[in-house]
């Protein structure tokens, strides 16, 4: 018998991807008089400004998660089964494209930006609808695909938050939360089960490793890369460790990719 092959209805996935890319564009247009929020603590001033593109992310992020759950339950392989490990990529997506185009002025270089984000946000929700059927053909496919997306919106996310040069208690819990989500969604394509504390594990040894770097004079791309290395490869070895292979299988990934990556990081410093 033939395998299934379904994807998503057009006339959603088009309006959803519509919708969250209104947002960003009308978002341009609307004035809102920065708020600041302060809390001084013994030796210690914490200060986070909080403006429209603030609260467009937040929105975003919600309307991206409710989105993807409303395209996916018309999935004919869905059932009663919950969607919640399909909103983490398309919400990150969403976060992750909107960085730049909250900053860059209107031009050709935002409008390519528009553009581009907009095709890639269609191709994770069309890859999370493929992969919610293990039966599927080309689920290994999406599977792969979604996990490399993850990655490189993660490294995308880091060289946003170093380039805005947040501070030190601002970008940490950023490069932590990103590190777990990404980690989470990539245990739950390989192993499909919830991995959480060692989703956990991984969000705090990003954490640490980033807040050691993080007053190191490098470039952002430099930055980026030396902490997707160890993100990538400690996902990997927990994930075939857990498949049941030996340490000396589950190392080799990760070894590779740390070389790689971090001979890449050296190059652009």
């Amino acid at each position: 018998m033939d395998r299934p092959r379904y994807l998503p209805q057009p006339d959603r996935l088009s309006i959803l991807a519509a919708t969250i890319l209104l947002a960003y564009a009308v978002s341009r247009y609307i004035e809102l008089e920065p708020r600041t929020l302060a809390l001084q603590l013994p030796g210690v001033y914490l200060a986070v400004q909080i403006n429209v593109y603030t609260l467009v992310s937040f929105l975003v992020i919600g309307l991206t998660a409710a989105g993807a759950d409303w395209l996916l339950r018309d999935h004919p392989a869905i059932g009663q089964h919950g969607t919640i490990e399909h909103w983490l990529l398309p919400a990150l997506t969403a976060w992750v494209i909107g960085q730049p185009l909250s900053s860059l002025p209107i031009g050709p270089l935002w409008w390519a930006g528009f553009g581009l984000g907009g095709g890639l946000l269609m191709l994770v929700l069309v890859a999370e609808y493929v992969a919610v059927d293990p039966d599927d053909v080309r689920q290994p496919a999406a599977a792969a695909g979604l996990t490399a997306v993850s990655f490189a919106l993660y490294l995308a996310l880091i060289v946003e938050l170093r380039v805005e040069e947040l501070r030190l208690f601002q970008i940490i819990p950023l490069l932590a939360l990103g590190a777990g989500l990404v980690s989470l969604r990539t245990f739950h394509l390989r192993l499909r089960l919830w991995a959480v504390i060692e989703a956990a594990l991984v969000a705090f040894l990003i954490g640490q490793f980033g807040a050691a770097l993080y007053y190191w004079r490098i470039s952002p791309a430099t930055y980026g890369l030396i902490l997707l290395g160890p993100a990538y490869g400690l996902t990997s070895l927990i994930s075939s460790l857990a498949d049941g292979e030996s340490w000396r299988q589950a190392l080799v990934e990760p070894i590779l990719v740390l070389i790689v990556v971090w001979s890449a990081a050296l190059w652009l410093r």
